[in-house]
């Protein structure tokens, strides 16, 4: 599982360095490719390790297509997906039409939010982490999934 955030710059290039720590669980997992997505939802780039993204391709596969929304985010989604293999020094590549989507410059956080990993504006980032939420709020969700806080 991915924990943690961490401080990172794009270089001109439009290249990113995976943490370490990230690399390792990658590499234990034999896995140097990353989906990127935009999530539709969230103002971030998503990377999930290729396993975890067939699995949520499996998971819209086996809901069929009777949905009109369904269909819709299932399209927008994976027109969007880009594969991206970790190099040799532990970099990805994110291309300008997801780093434009996410208003990524040089300044970034990489958050792990277990089995994925989001890169975000550290403008954007500082701003959602500072954001009010009502305790209460989470602490009912989690009850549902039986997780006590």
């Amino acid at each position: 599982m991915f924990r943690g955030s961490f401080e990172h710059a794009i270089d001109d290039k439009g290249r990113l360095s995976i943490p370490a720590r990230y690399r390792e669980i990658l590499k234990r997992r034999r896995e140097r490719e990353l989906i990127l997505v935009d999530p539709l939802f969230d103002a971030c780039i998503v990377a999930y390790p290729i396993k975890a993204w067939q699995q949520i391709e499996q998971n819209l596969l086996s809901h069929g297509n009777s949905d009109r929304k369904f269909r819709e985010y299932a399209r927008l989604i994976s027109a969007h997906a880009v594969e991206s293999t970790v190099d040799s020094q532990g970099r990805i590549l994110i291309p300008p039409q997801l780093r434009e989507k996410a208003d990524l410059r040089r300044d970034v956080v990489i958050v792990g939010v277990l089995d994925k990993i989001e890169i975000w504006n550290r403008e954007r980032w500082t701003s959602f982490c500072a954001q009010e939420r009502d305790p209460e709020d989470y602490a009912g969700k989690l009850a549902e999934l039986g997780i006590r806080v």
